[in-house]
């Protein structure tokens, strides 16, 4: 029964939508309704408030820590226990992924994976994070970025000598981030996958009558 409890809390924090909750604060329009559509901190960059995404980010990432910090407050240090802490990890991240909050259409969860991999191991979230900076400074893709961190999670794992079930979730977290860039990678693929910071006509919020600048 615990361990049920424990995946429920952490499916229903992980619906919660910082995306849509900021934007609603900072009087911008839906995420889901400019851009990509994505509700998360990219996708809010493109509004032109820094401060909107970086607030969508830190939390999305920190539901995603907070769910499996807690998770490994109460975990026995055995192959149970590791097995809860992987189940929560996949439960917050698939929360996002399909938030019964936004009718289960959610973001693409870069951010609150972060957040899981920085509680599993602090290690493992800065090798990372540190592959998505690297990625993003480089090539300006967010995209690319992500995927090239959450492919390298699970080798990291691994190196860390982390549990098998750990390895497993960052694993499956990383069939799930490639699942919902796909059309990000047609894009990349393309050369129409926009860069990191590229700004929305339609994400300024509201305008002025007659007035088609961004507020």
């Amino acid at each position: 029964m615990l361990t049920i409890a424990f995946v429920v809390a952490a499916y229903l924090l992980g619906s919660i939508s910082f995306a849509v909750l900021m934007s609603k604060a900072f009087g911008l329009p839906d995420p889901r309704s400019y851009g990509s559509g994505n509700p998360g901190a990219t996708n809010v960059l493109r509004s032109g408030r820094k401060a909107a995404a970086v607030l969508t980010l830190l939390g999305d990432a920190a539901k995603g820590w907070l769910a499996v910090f807690v998770a490994m407050q109460f975990a026995t240090r055995d192959e149970q226990g590791a097995l809860l802490v992987a189940a929560v990890a996949l439960a917050v991240f698939l929360g996002h992924l399909f938030p019964v909050f936004l009718r289960f259409k959610g973001g693409k969860g870069v951010a609150t994976a972060l957040g899981v991999l920085l509680a599993l191991n602090i290690w493992l979230g800065l090798c990372a994070l540190a592959t998505w900076l690297l990625v993003a400074v480089l090539f300006r893709f967010s995209s690319l970025a992500a995927l090239t961190a959450a492919a390298g999670a699970p080798i990291y794992a691994l190196v860390l000598g982390l549990p098998r079930e750990w390895v497993l979730a960052s694993g499956i977290i990383l069939l799930l981030l490639i699942w919902r860039h796909k059309r990000n990678i047609r894009n990349l693929l393309t050369g129409k996958e926009p860069r990191i910071g590229k700004r929305d006509a339609n994400a300024g919020g509201k305008t002025a009558p007659g007035d088609n600048r961004s507020a």
